[in-house]
């Protein structure tokens, strides 16, 4: 199916379109936050706080879109496209699907990744005491338990977590900026996630105590349903262009520590051919018996 070409029809919207273009290095990853026909409270807060967490690469929406992204994804499509979205959260309620939550990633205008899942036991940011986090911190996720390994299903999970919670691209982050913790742990079909604020403690050397203090939102996600992109399309979605790689360095390389290291060589050296200056304190001085050989040459 060819892909129909767009003519800019004013000088604002060929800004739009060159904005929208492939790039080298792509731009962070935005966000939309969209309530479904009929949602509960619990759906509503999650939309709201996770949006928070989001800001400022999020937009949340506050009318409500009719929608059943796993019966028809046009609708998520043309909201991303027209929003320059890579990413959505679709949330709704249901007598049959209670809570739910759609999570989902597009690649070139189409839905790559859907996940949906079911919210149970949702623990909000204001019910938890304590201190929070500023807004658009990047957090540090981890991934615990070996369903995330071994099953196929879960790790396209975590793959979607992560491009999901992830925050910007940067290329250090500083010990002191690290204030935001999101864990996920997979047990028996269902994700717990949990999001901790962390504290830097005094422990009387330069590496500080580290303390994790509960800050929310916390909740247990059921996996209900996936819609995953075969092996072929989320290759191609992953590839990166040759331009982005960096440019192999012959003889240096780079330890675990990111101490560069590098290999000079060198020809041998012939030191009897070496041409030195002719300095008369070098020159050789001639002993009686040279200077009589000498003279009987002569």
């Amino acid at each position: 199916m060819e892909k129909e070409i767009v003519k800019a029809k004013s000088q604002r919207h060929k800004r739009v379109l060159k904005k929208r273009e492939p790039k080298i290095h792509e731009n962070d990853k935005r966000t939309l936050f969209i309530r479904g026909g009929n949602t509960s409270e619990t759906v509503t807060t999650a939309l709201k706080e996770l949006y928070l967490l989001k800001k400022p690469n999020a937009i949340l929406f506050r009318k409500r879109n009719v929608a059943r992204p796993f019966e028809d994804y046009t609708t998520m499509e043309f909201l991303t496209k027209m929003n320059d979205a890579s990413l959505f959260l679709f949330g709704s309620h249901s007598k049959k699907r209670p809570h739910n939550i759609v999570i989902g990633r597009t690649y070139d205008n189409q839905v790559l990744d859907m996940i949906e899942l079911g919210i149970e036991n949702y623990q909000s940011l204001r019910s938890v005491n304590g201190s929070k986090c500023s807004l658009g911190t990047k957090p540090c996720l981890i991934f615990s338990g070996s369903d995330f390994e071994t099953d196929d299903e879960l790790r396209r999970v975590k793959s979607v977590f992560t491009d999901f919670f992830r925050g910007p691209v940067v290329d250090n982050v500083r010990l002191s900026g690290l204030e935001h913790l999101i864990q996920f742990t997979a047990f028996e079909g269902k994700v717990f996630v949990r999001s901790y604020k962390v504290a830097l403690k005094k422990s009387g050397s330069r590496t500080p105590r580290i303390e994790l203090d509960e800050m929310g939102p916390n909740m247990d996600l059921l996996v209900r349903r996936t819609h995953l992109a075969s092996d072929d399309l989320f290759k191609k979605a992953c590839r990166k262009p040759k331009a982005a790689k960096p440019k192999k360095v012959k003889n240096v390389t780079t330890d675990v520590f990111g101490a560069k290291h590098g290999r000079v060589h060198m020809q041998k050296q012939e030191l009897k051919n070496l041409q030195l200056r002719k300095v008369k304190a070098l020159k050789r001085k001639l002993s009686t018996d040279d200077t009589k050989t000498k003279v009987l040459k002569k």
